[in-house]
């Protein structure tokens, strides 16, 4: 019998947790985003749009995020077809590289571009003997792409897969060229994961903080300038007012997304079936050469980014004294406080977004509870808001509260600043175990929290690992959604990266970030190996 729990019978742990998810959501989500409008004042909005400073930052902004996620979808596509449509040489371990690419801390991107194309960059100065400084737009545009494209990447090679090709195989029984058949079948089948990751990455590099911070230089962006206003100008309202104009096309773009997303569903689901090596319709060698070019060119710059930091952290002085030393390595025990806290707030606000998720689910697709569809809308608000923009909500309303207890308010913005993407991973394992399961435990006596603990939850393992370090490993990274947060008493290893970029101290920059690294490898690793475990233990 295919139907929800009811609520039969009173369960009162399963109605606790429900209001903790509840209660949880309204303090993290949805006062920090009411109590930013009282900030609102009109003559904020004046200052703001009457500035040509803020004017031209407005427009810094848009021209970076529109051209960047552009380029990034460009050569996502590219890489993900050649990987799974071409079948190039090296594909596997093309698509490899990206991967470890995409779990690396975000801000590593725009570090190794500094130590790589910098004024004493490997490559501008030692190979190229250039004396020029690529700070600003083209050094952010080329930052952004080389950190987000990999996103793209995933995006479109999931949406390449699930293609069906027998519609290029009848297109070619027609007499349709390879080229044709790219532009009339290929890529109009791919507009989804296209247009998924063009809006998906323009919302992600307008809220970017780590690369601006480091690579713009003078080319002031939104993201920084609302941080710049509230630290150093100490005008909250002028913030808020750039905070908003971040937030309403973060928030258009997020609808718009969703609409795409469940306007194709229907057609995307049609089309079935992945494509095969039995597919008749190949590239030609010239295609496949070009784009092996291409793939090996993108990941020999993704490996060089790794190659500076580790060169880095073991050189005096980047590009002048290049003799090996462990200085930069030794200085890495001063800053333990700060890999410590990093750890311990990443791994605490992991266990609490993945628990969040996790109830969320469970109330929203497997009980009658009540308020079940604002939980499911709000729980996913996150993914709308830029980071930069929620931290200052949370600050705020920290501050109008008289709390000031930093640790705390730094765990809540990595719980909830990543809970979307837990949230739908363990939605769909979720979705995936019959409701039937728990009318059988409740016919044999199970109460609802034993049906939730002891028959859901295991069935959703690999989900619930899944999304735990998913949230652990960009909670590591995370920068702009805790900017607001940390105090002299918390510091956080991403942000004395970014202080010693800063500083030009690129060597102990360098070292920190390859153990925040290594640190995130070893996660992934982990990760690996449980599910290693469990599959062996499940067979």
């Amino acid at each position: 019998m295919n139907r929800k729990i009811g609520l039969k019978e009173k369960d009162i742990v399963l109605w606790l947790l429900w209001g903790v998810v509840i209660s949880i959501l309204a303090a993290t989500m949805l006062f920090p985003l009411l109590r930013i409008f009282a900030e609102l004042k009109a003559e904020s909005f004046s200052a703001v749009f009457n500035s040509k400073k803020f004017l031209a930052v407005i427009g810094n902004s848009a021209r970076s995020a529109f051209w960047g996620a552009l380029i990034s979808v460009v050569l996502g596509y590219a890489f993900a077809y050649a990987v799974v449509v071409a079948g190039i040489p090296g594909a596997r371990f093309f698509s490899l590289v990206l991967i470890l690419h995409l779990i690396t801390p975000p801000f590593v991107g725009g570090l190794s571009f500094i130590l790589l194309a910098g004024r004493q960059g490997f490559i501008t100065r030692t190979l190229l003997g250039l004396d020029v400084s690529l700070y600003g737009f083209w050094g952010l545009l080329v930052a952004q792409v080389l950190c987000f494209f990999p996103i793209a990447y995933l995006i479109c090679a999931q949406n390449l897969g699930n293609m069906n090709g027998h519609f290029a195989e009848s297109a070619l029984s027609l007499g349709a060229g390879r080229l044709r058949i790219f532009f009339t079948v290929t890529l109009p089948l791919s507009f989804p994961g296209l247009s998924a990751s063009f809006l998906f990455i323009l919302v992600s590099i307008l809220s970017d903080f780590g690369n601006p911070l480091i690579v713009a230089g003078r080319y002031k962006v939104l993201a920084v300038e609302i941080y710049t206003q509230l630290t150093g100008w100490v005008d909250s309202s002028v913030s808020v007012v750039l905070g908003m104009i971040l937030l309403v096309p973060s928030v258009i773009l997020f609808l718009i997304q969703a609409w795409i997303v469940k306007k194709y569903a229907v057609h995307t689901a049609t089309v079935g079936g992945r494509i095969s090596s039995s597919v008749s319709v190949k590239s030609s060698l010239v295609t496949r050469t070009m784009l092996f070019f291409i793939c090996g060119f993108l990941s020999l710059i993704v490996i060089a980014q790794f190659g500076s930091i580790v060169a880095g952290s073991f050189q005096k002085l980047w590009g002048i004294k290049t003799d090996f030393t462990m200085d930069h390595m030794k200085s890495v025990g001063h800053y333990g406080k700060a890999l410590f806290n990093t750890i311990s707030y990443a791994l605490t606000g992991a266990a609490i977004s993945t628990f969040l998720a996790f109830l969320a689910s469970y109330f929203v697709h497997r009980s009658s509870f009540p308020l079940k569809k604002y939980i499911d809308v709000l729980i996913q608000v996150p993914a709308a808001i830029p980071g930069t923009f929620h931290g200052l909500a949370i600050s705020l309303l920290a501050a109008s509260l008289n709390f000031h207890n930093a640790k705390i308010l730094v765990i809540a913005a990595i719980s909830v600043g990543f809970i979307p993407f837990s949230y739908r991973i363990i939605s769909s394992s979720m979705m995936q175990v019959r409701i039937s399961l728990d009318d059988a435990a409740l016919s044999l006596g199970s109460t609802k929290t034993e049906i939730c603990g002891r028959v859901v939850a295991p069935l959703c393992s690999e989900g619930i690992l899944s999304s735990f370090i998913y949230t652990l490993s960009r909670g590591i990274g995370t920068v702009s959604a805790v900017i607001f947060l940390v105090s002299f008493d918390t510091p956080l290893a991403s942000l004395k990266i970014l202080n010693l970029a800063e500083q030009g101290d690129w060597g102990q920059a360098a070292a920190l970030a390859l153990v925040l690294t290594v640190l995130t490898f070893a996660i992934l690793l982990a990760e690996k190996l449980l599910k290693w475990r469990f599959h062996e233990h499940n067979s």
